[in-house]
């Protein structure tokens, strides 16, 4: 078999990571290996939560669940993993930094494992690359220059793909008859952020804004998971063609529902990731962290961030007690995004 055919042949794993944004962006990578190296096979080992939004990934062929709860080490799931994925794969690329992410890959004697150092993985990476924060400043590029050669890497000059989720118009037509949502235009609204309160805009700003839309003539569609209940209640309670979403559908349904979506309003969080990657206009607020490092991967995007000399402070709750950062960020400047966008 020549070199070429070879590589055409690769297979490849991936050891995704742990939360949907990062998920969606690692799409990045796979699109790079497919153009890469045509004909192989990407597997992604991620956790069981991620395997509908993998599905809706064109370039991954295989999906295996690490049934392992975050933060949990399961060293027993790990290796019965591992056995299954024995003589099975060429080359392993592991996104996380962790010790345990890169334990898999080991056990499984996958002959090519390439990381980023860190967290003592001497022995359990044949390839351990530094991370050069300058160089690669997005996570996006961190995950695709590992599916790179490392020369090409450090460089940082690369291409990134656009995540591209592929969408389920017959989901979508029985999630608008099971939830009897508007006919009217619709504006999605994720008031969620899993990492923590500094980077939700106030809950009071969303509902002021859903009132306005709903004046305008927009539907609202809030969506979240079961912790995003409350606040979903709290931007739609009494307020006509608006639909608190949260906890009521699945993941995968967000990417259906969010494609249907002229617009959305979001926090930097993960469904922010979903809406670009279905081609809503994504309408992102930035508090305490910051556009330049996860920013949509789109170009069809309003940035809404203060810049102020407390921020980014990359912190769960705000150091200094106020949230000006997102504060200050009038519902108005929301509304006034979304009709411009309209023109």
């Amino acid at each position: 078999m020549t070199d070429s055919n070879r590589l055409r042949c690769e297979r490849i794993l991936v050891v995704g990571p742990s939360w949907v944004g990062d998920m969606v962006m690692a799409q990045s990578l796979f699109k790079t290996l497919k153009a890469r190296h045509p004909g192989c096979h990407i597997g992604v080992l991620a956790p069981a939560w991620s395997q509908p939004i993998l599905a809706r990934m064109a370039e991954v062929d295989e999906a295996i669940a690490l049934d392992v709860k975050h933060g949990q080490f399961g060293l027993s799931v790990r290796r019965q993993v591992a056995r299954s994925l024995k003589g099975r794969f060429d080359r392993a690329i592991v996104l996380p930094r962790s010790w345990k992410s890169a334990l898999v890959p080991f056990l499984a004697h996958i002959p090519t494992r390439v990381g980023f150092t860190g967290e003592q993985r001497l022995v359990l990476l044949t390839q351990r690359r530094k991370l050069d924060k300058t160089v690669l400043d997005q996570t996006v590029k961190r995950f695709v220059s590992l599916g790179l050669p490392e020369a090409e890497a450090q460089q940082g000059n690369f291409a990134i793909p656009t995540p591209s989720l592929e969408t389920d118009s017959d989901n979508l037509a029985m999630l608008k008859s099971t939830h009897d949502l508007s006919e009217r235009p619709a504006i999605g609204m994720m008031p969620g952020a899993e990492y923590g309160p500094a980077k939700q805009w106030p809950l009071a700003h969303f509902r002021r804004l859903a009132q306005q839309l709903v004046n305008h003539g927009y539907a609202i569609r809030v969506l979240g998971g079961p912790k995003d209940v409350a606040a979903g209640e709290t931007i739609t309670a009494d307020l006509a063609h608006a639909y608190n979403l949260c906890g009521k559908t699945q993941l995968v349904d967000a990417v259906d529902l969010l494609a249907d979506c002229q617009q959305v309003v979001t926090n930097d969080s993960g469904l922010m990731h979903v809406a670009a990657a279905v081609g809503s206009h994504v309408q992102a607020v930035y508090g305490s962290s910051t556009p330049r490092y996860t920013p949509p991967l789109t170009s069809n995007a309003s940035i809404h961030t203060l810049a102020l000399t407390c921020s980014p402070c990359f912190k769960r709750e705000c150091p200094l007690g106020h949230t000006h950062c997102l504060q200050l960020i009038a519902p108005e400047r929301l509304l006034q995004a979304i009709k411009l966008n309209e023109a």
